[in-house]
């Protein structure tokens, strides 16, 4: 996910940093600006704390929006307006508004409103996650929805993962007794496995590894990037100016991004057609290919569209999970007794002969338990993906105007002590109650506006299938092949920092001590 609003520390310094040139430039819009304003209806009804002239509320932000915006709610209640420059922005901070916003009024609520970086990097907007909720969308995501995260073809595909796996669990036993970067070992898992699974079966060797660390280091610059806050976001009239120089640097960075996928794209291609007809499962660009030699207007996308989903998986599926995964290692640490515990768990089912089975991770309650907890305190989504009415609506009794940029609080819903007890407290047993549908209460698809880890309604994500077996699956691997501590003299720190996926402030370095005989990490 690509957002304008990841670190907002940086914003005063855009100003200090580029004084001269950002003054020009306001001086530039601030006639047109004061007759717009006159005329701009950031929803007049609302509440909301006032802003400056022009620049609206921006200086006010906190780079902690999550916080921010939930102790805004406790002063102008759960709805209220902000304005960001140009832009229209109103905050939802309940379930209940929730629930107008992406269930009764979901179709009013589909649309996009993307920054500049986001725009790029997805083709101008062609993929899933920035384009409109139209027909090329509904085909974008249906086929997503229905091959690649089918429970069919993940099952088909779990060979790769377990491999991947595996490689973790013997680069971390190589490692005993030695600090680790918890967040870079699952990020690194997990990003082979997602690229396994678009294109495992063209490359091999060699070439996969280089592959994936090229692409390992371009992602890391795009998340640096996007952190960046971005004055065409905000004023965009400047856009054409490029100011701070985000959308040249986006660019280069999308001409990285499509020279490795024309590159494994075309080298697919070459091969073989009977050597590709005889592999075992089909990797998700081969079928993307087969779609396009259909040329059935139903299912035929272009090579660009391919190329966009490629960026939203690869993306959207890589540091999610790792930072999941983070947090869930974190707070066992914090709290040893349900570490233990969740070991305990993991040795009667697993045993202690035997290493963990994605197979097992369905017979894990205290462990999925601890999961959902992990995934309600530390949401790696606290804020979903803004939405962009297609016309002026009613929430919550208020009028918000077409075009407004809408955003829904996660953490601050999942932090409601009207639906949590004890909400900024870790306690796992919350979803282990003797209630017969409990986790159905709580699944992950946005059914209850209580709990909304990955969204809800059509823009719902698309990838929960296999976020949910992955991080269960990661989470209960390094808990049953390891004990963890933190380094000698050293504290575990629970900070958050918001961004693109909100994360650790301080990344988690553990040390990780091997739990069986030695022939078990083989």
């Amino acid at each position: 996910m690509i957002s304008e609003v990841s670190n907002w520390s940086g914003w005063k310094d855009i100003v200090s940093n580029n004084g001269v040139v950002v003054s020009v430039a306001v001086t530039v819009v601030a006639i047109s600006w004061s007759i717009i304003s006159r005329r701009r209806n950031c929803g007049k009804s609302l509440p909301g704390p006032r802003g400056f002239p022009l620049i609206g509320n921006l200086l006010s932000l906190e780079p902690d929006l999550h916080f921010y915006f939930t102790k805004l709610a406790k002063v102008y209640g759960p709805i209220y307006k902000l304005q960001w420059g140009m832009k229209c922005c109103v905050v939802l901070n309940s379930p209940a508004l929730a629930k107008e916003g992406l269930r009764d009024q979901d179709a009013k609520f589909a649309d996009r409103d993307g920054p500049v970086v986001g725009m790029v990097l997805s083709y101008g907007g062609i993929d899933m996650v920035w384009s409109s909720s139209d027909s090329e969308w509904r085909k974008l995501r249906k086929i997503c929805a229905h091959e690649l995260m089918s429970n069919t073809n993940l099952d088909s595909c779990y060979s790769l993962r377990r491999n991947e796996v595996r490689k973790m669990v013997k680069d971390l036993y190589s490692k005993i007794e030695t600090p680790v970067d918890v967040y870079g070992a699952v990020f690194t898992a997990n990003l082979n496995v997602i690229m396994s699974i678009l294109w495992g079966g063209t490359l091999v060797g060699a070439e996969k590894t280089s592959v994936n660390a090229e692409f390992r280091q371009l992602f890391h610059e795009i998340v640096e990037l996007s952190a960046q806050p971005n004055v065409s976001d905000f004023f965009p009239f400047l856009e054409w100016f490029d100011i701070q120089g985000i959308d040249k640097k986006a660019k280069a960075l999308l001409a990285w991004m499509d020279r490795i996928f024309a590159s494994i794209i075309d080298q697919h291609m070459k091969l073989e057609r009977t050597e590709v007809q005889h592999k075992e499962s089909k990797d998700f660009l081969q079928f993307l290919l087969e779609l396009m030699e259909k040329q059935d207007p139903k299912t035929q996308i272009t090579m660009t569209q391919m190329k966009a989903l490629f960026m939203d998986i690869a993306v959207g599926g890589t540091d999610t999970t790792s930072a999941t995964v983070e947090w869930v290692i974190t707070e066992m640490m914090q709290n040893p007794d349900m570490m233990k515990k969740a070991q305990q768990e993991l040795e009667e089912v697993v045993g202690k002969n035997n290493i963990v089975e994605e197979s097992h991770i369905f017979k894990l309650p205290y462990l999925d338990a601890v999961v959902r907890e992990t995934l309600r305190l530390h949401p790696p989504g606290a804020m979903l993906v803004r939405r962009c009415p297609d016309s002026p609506c009613t929430i919550g009794g208020y009028t918000i105007p077409k075009g407004a940029k809408v955003i829904f609080n996660v953490w601050g819903m999942h932090m409601d002590a009207d639906a949590w007890s004890n909400p900024s407290e870790f306690l796992p047993e919350r979803f282990l109650t003797s209630t017969p549908d409990n986790m159905k209460k709580y699944d992950y698809r946005g059914n209850n506006f209580n709990y909304l880890p990955f969204g809800s309604g059509r823009r719902v994500c698309v990838g929960i299938s296999l976020a949910e077996r992955m991080v269960t699956y990661l989470s209960a691997t390094l808990l049953h092949s390891f004990d963890w501590q933190l380094p000698e003299g050293t504290k575990l720190d629970l900070t958050g920092k918001f961004g693109i996926v909100s994360r650790k402030a301080i990344p988690l370095v553990a040390v990780p001590t091997p739990r069986f005989y030695p022939e078990f990490y083989e």
